[in-house]
């Protein structure tokens, strides 16, 4: 199945719904309640989602930067590596230390940031591939940003078991 490529402005604007539900969700719990784990598997709090929402967008920033210098994504090898299971284990125990006002401060501006540089992409660089071949930059990052639903939608992979963690902790 051949992928369409969206815009930019598509992009933000699934990442910006995904991010604002995120947000709005883990807003509606009381502070002690996004500390507690529950979501999806049972092992992660809503927290713990955020920051492993940050991370993912972290990932992609951190490629865009590498393919702008003409270099492999860092997260290319880090799965290589570790395996995606191993890439998100790393991921909530660096996110594990933060306290949980700067972990949601740091993700609000990793997501700033990532919106600020997809705008800045050229349009002919989004359509074509980062390196010498592959798939367009557009799908690459979508893929690092993506989920069952598609490019770009990571949170919205996540959002039915929050729905649910909410509803039974909500204020």
């Amino acid at each position: 199945m051949e992928l369409t490529v969206p815009t930019k402005r598509e992009a933000i604007a699934i990442l910006d719904r995904g991010d604002r539900a995120v947000r709005r969700l883990v807003d509606a719990l009381p502070p002690l309640a996004r500390t507690l784990t529950g979501i999806g598997s049972g092992a992660w709090s809503p927290l713990d989602l955020v920051g492993h929402l940050a991370s993912w967008e972290r990932h992609a920033l951190e490629a865009l930067d590498a393919w702008a210098r003409g270099e492999r994504a860092p997260l290319d090898r880090a799965l290589e590596l570790r395996g995606l299971h191993g890439v998100n284990a790393d991921n909530l125990a660096a996110a594990a230390v933060l306290r949980p006002a700067a972990l949601l401060r740091q993700s609000r501006d990793t997501h700033a940031a990532l919106v600020v540089a997809v705008r800045a992409i050229p349009t002919d660089a989004w359509v074509r591939p980062p390196l010498a071949r592959g798939r367009p930059l557009a799908l690459r990052v979508g893929s690092i940003l993506g989920g069952p639903k598609g490019p770009f939608r990571h949170a919205d992979a996540h959002l039915p078991s929050l729905h649910e963690f909410v509803a039974m902790h909500a204020r």
